[in-house]
Formats: C-alpha cells, sequence, structure tokens
C-alpha cells in the first residue's frame, strides 16, 4: 500500500468548482492589482488636495485629519509594494515561474494570521468593541443603533463576520499554494535526467502521469550513447 502524506488529500488542481488553480490565481492577482490601483489613486489624489480629507471640527465633534503627509507616504509605499506582489503573482502564474508567486502567498499567510489575531482580541477581551464604538464621532453613520445592540449578541455577529472572512481567505490561500505546487511539479517533470556510468550515458525520459485504470503505457527507451 503506497502511503500518502496528509496535506496531499486538500492538493486540487481546480479551485471555485470550475477554474484551474493557475487560472484562480490569475484572476486573483490582476483582482487584488485593480484594488491596490484604486487605493494608490485615491491617496495620490488625498495627497495632491489634502483640504479635500480634512474634516473640520463641526463635522467630527473635534479636529481631525484624515491622515497626514509621513502616513500618506508610507501607505503609498504599501500601496506601491503590493501592486508589485500582486503583478508577480499574476505574472508567475501566466508564465509558470512558481518562485514569483511566493511573496503574495506570503502576503496572504500575513493577512491571515492578523484576521486571525483580531478574531482572538475579540473573543479575549469582548468590552473592547464597545469602548471602541463609543470613541467614534458623534455623528458616525448608525452608531446609536450599533450602540444598542446587546454585548453578546454584537461579540457574535463579529466573530460570525469574522470566521466567514477567514474561511474565505484559507479557501484563496489554498488555490494559491496548490497552484505553486501544480507549476513546481510541473516544472520539475520536465527535467530530463541523465545518469552517467563510465563511458555510456543513459538519457531518462521525462516523468509522465500515470496511466489511467486498466490501461497500460510502456516508457520510451532511454537513450544510450557510448
Amino acid at each position: 500500500m503506497k502511503m500518502v502524506a496528509p496535506w496531499t488529500r486538500f492538493y486540487s488542481n481546480s479551485c471555485c468548482l470550475c477554474c484551474h488553480v493557475r487560472t484562480g490565481t490569475i484572476l486573483l492577482g490582476v483582482w487584488y492589482l485593480i484594488i491596490n490601483a484604486v487605493v494608490l489613486l485615491i491617496l495620490l489624489s488625498a495627497l495632491a488636495d489634502p483640504d479635500q480629507y480634512h474634516f473640520s471640527s463641526s463635522e467630527l465633534g473635534g479636529d481631525f485629519e484624515f491622515m497626514d503627509d509621513a502616513n500618506m507616504c508610507i501607505a503609498i509605499a504599501i500601496s506601491l509594494l503590493m501592486i508589485l506582489i500582486c503583478a508577480m503573482a499574476t505574472y508567475g502564474a501566466y508564465k509558470q515561474r512558481a518562485a514569483w508567486i511566493i511573496p503574495f502567498f506570503c502576503y496572504q499567510i500575513f493577512d491571515f494570521a492578523l484576521n486571525t489575531l483580531v478574531a482572538i482580541t475579540v473573543l479575549v477581551y469582548p468590552n473592547s468593541i464597545q469602548e471602541y464604538i463609543r470613541q467614534l464621532p458623534p455623528n458616525f453613520p448608525y452608531k446609536d443603533d450599533i450602540m444598542a445592540v446587546n454585548p453578546t449578541c454584537l461579540v457574535l455577529i463579529i466573530l460570525l463576520f469574522i470566521g466567514i472572512m477567514l474561511t474565505f481567505k484559507g479557501y484563496l490561500i489554498s488555490c494559491v499554494w496548490n497552484c505553486y505546487r501544480y507549476i513546481n511539479g510541473r516544472n520539475s517533470s520536465d527535467v530530463l535526467v541523465y545518469v552517467t556510468s563510465n563511458d555510456t550515458t543513459v538519457l531518462l525520459p521525462p516523468y509522465d502521469e500515470a496511466p489511467a485504470s486498466g490501461a497500460s503505457k510502456d516508457p520510451p527507451p532511454p537513450y544510450v550513447s557510448a
């Protein structure tokens, strides 16, 4: 009996029930690329016209600036980095270069861990939600309605939302990881192996997938040169 690692059962070449993992990774990279490009345009417009994102004391109950120049520059640098990472993932999946997908996969792991810490914080310190809502501006939309909700129900709703989001993010992580494994395995199977013994060189054929059940497929004879 052939032993199979437990994690290999989760490996699949399809995602979203119909797409190939390579196609899904390309679409995911393009989607993230568009989102970060839109965020970058918003940040650049805010940097060009700071008064547009400055709220007066009558609007927020106190003088509040959306973001100063230093934080704006940091946010723009992060957006540029994210655009580079997403472009690398899209290019790597399209050109079948597994190494280019690793930065995007690491970003997904970091984002998943960050959201998990948020869920743990809400679970351990449920009163922090009420304190955060109280610090919001008086004219914040639906602030009074949120404060009127039972604290326990509010915590359960937030945890349910975070749980659904983590499940979706975990599925996307598995799609990108399966794409990496697919491309890495495909590239390694195309490598020709040379075995040299004394004055004889044997060229082994590349690895092919196993034939269907009940069918036999004889491998091509190796090339031997003296």
